[in-house]
């Protein structure tokens, strides 16, 4: 797998829709998925003739985070997006920044569910150890004093999203973010706790913590950081949304994920599984 030479272009994302209409399309709001905890519309999108749902996050709906004081969830939701691009693995749904009918915004595609569902991903087991095709990540408690080993499966599409996490350092990789989708393919979703200075990796995909990277991964991010140098196109794009701290932090993590060849290891100062965690 080789590293793409550059971002693509604005108009076209790699589920080969316009993002045309996700930028212009004309917003009709369905409803509200009232689990979430910040504002969040399902909308219809409509545009010369085009259509699909999507998701729209009005900035105006957005819980203040002490500890994300700078920028918005929805510009960093955004920016998830474009790095997740630049890595040409398409893990994010086309995303963009819009005016919508409660004002500025996130604006993503919806996704459907497959009609046949596919291999488990995450499962808790009443082991010691995982069993073959998974990755242990801790032991958590599941009532009456007993505990159960929580376990992922060891599946390359997890690990390049546990790759695209340590890049945009992701507080809050949980199992609900994870979407499954037709033809085997395999999303993350809600990343407006992303882009900090300081280290707040918190995930569920801790299955290979201290492992070598795979080659394709640092291919992968060597086209990364050749795209992050100042004078990059992901380093531009980036700008428009993120604080300049913010932009330089990703890119001394992909320099720090290329020196040390291997996966983070949860550093002990952050809690390092999201919670609730599913």
């Amino acid at each position: 797998m080789s590293a793409p030479e550059r971002i693509p272009p604005r108009g076209v994302s790699s589920f080969g829709l316009s993002t045309e209409l996700l930028t212009h399309g004309e917003l009709t709001v369905r409803g509200r998925i009232r689990e979430a905890s910040n504002a969040v519309l399902l909308c219809d999108l409509s545009y010369e003739g085009e259509s699909a749902a999507c998701v729209y996050k009005p900035v105006a709906g957005e819980r203040p985070l002490w500890d994300f004081p700078d920028g918005t969830l929805a510009e960093r939701e955004v920016a998830a997006y474009e790095v997740s691009e630049a890595t040409g693995w398409g893990l994010v749904p086309p995303t963009v920044l819009r005016e919508g009918p409660y004002g500025t915004g996130m604006c993503q595609l919806w996704i459907d569910a497959p009609e046949e569902p596919g291999p488990e991903l995450l499962a808790l087991v009443d082991a010691e150890e995982p069993g073959e095709g998974w990755k242990a990540v801790a032991f958590a408690e599941v009532g009456e004093g007993r505990q159960a080993l929580l376990v992922h499966a060891d599946d390359e599409r997890l690990r390049r999203l546990a790759v695209l996490d340590a890049v945009i350092n992701n507080a809050d990789r949980k199992g609900g973010h994870l979407l499954a989708a037709p033809e085997g393919r395999l999303y993350g979703i809600d990343h407006g706790v992303t882009f900090n200075t300081e280290n707040k990796l918190r995930t569920l995909l801790w299955g290979w913590a201290g492992e070598p990277l795979p080659s394709w991964a640092l291919t992968v991010l060597t086209g990364l950081a050749s795209s992050l140098a100042p004078d990059g196109p992901l380093s531009a794009r980036l700008a428009e949304l993120l604080t300049p701290a913010e932009v330089d932090a990703t890119r001394a993590r992909v320099w720090a994920l290329l020196r040390s060849g291997v996966h983070p290891v949860p550093e002990g100062e952050w809690p390092a599984i999201p919670w609730p965690p599913i």
